[in-house]
């Protein structure tokens, strides 16, 4: 079995007419969710020392339950997945496995719409991290993360990426609707009018 029909297995076949850096984008999108997931787990869950022990604030023993964390990071990954639609076939035509819609195209404001308002929600991202990186939260206040030395760059190093996730999904979705907005249902391009 090779990678290619893996990846088709996995997550469909591309769609005719995708170009390359679009594939690479959203294969790259749930690759920058990962590090992140896995320094949450790696953090709350499994316990290595990734942040300074402390006393827990009060109120946050039950935000930082091990369920909460690993749902938080299964859910982000599934969500960063669905960018791979925006270039596969099921992001085109509903799966076999999706009742009722199946077989049927996706409409493409359906697509266009959700993927768009991620994008746009996504923007805290970089924001947060650069007010992380100075040292202050988004209303101003100190962050109270606790790392320090080296705890300090793994942390960076994991979260950083996350910055990338909102304007590669925004590329995408752009690209979708240009690619799905200016196909005919037969598949034949439509000419623009001059």
């Amino acid at each position: 079995m090779t990678a290619d029909t893996l990846g088709s297995r996995l997550h469909g076949r591309i769609s005719a007419g995708v170009p390359r850096w679009a594939v690479l984008a959203a294969y790259a999108i749930p690759l920058a969710v990962l590090p992140s997931s896995l320094w949450r787990i790696a953090a709350f869950i499994v316990n290595v020392p990734l942040l300074e022990p402390g006393p827990t604030p009060a109120g946050q023993e039950q935000l930082n339950g091990w369920w909460y964390i690993l749902l938080l990071s299964v859910v982000s990954e599934g969500a960063a997945l669905l960018a791979v639609g925006l270039v596969s076939e099921w992001g085109e035509v509903w799966p076999r496995w999706v009742p009722v819609l199946r077989g049927r195209r996706v409409p493409v404001m359906a697509a266009v719409i959700p993927a768009g308002l991620g994008a746009l929600a996504l923007l805290v991202f970089p924001y947060a991290m650069i007010g992380i990186s100075l040292g202050v939260k988004f209303n101003g206040d100190p962050t109270g993360l606790v790392t320090h030395g080296w705890q300090t760059v793994v942390f960076h190093v994991m979260y950083w990426p996350l910055a990338v996730w909102s304007p590669l999904l925004a590329l995408l979705t752009v690209h979708y609707y240009r690619r799905r907005s200016t196909v005919a249902p037969r598949g034949r391009a439509l000419v623009p009018s001059q």
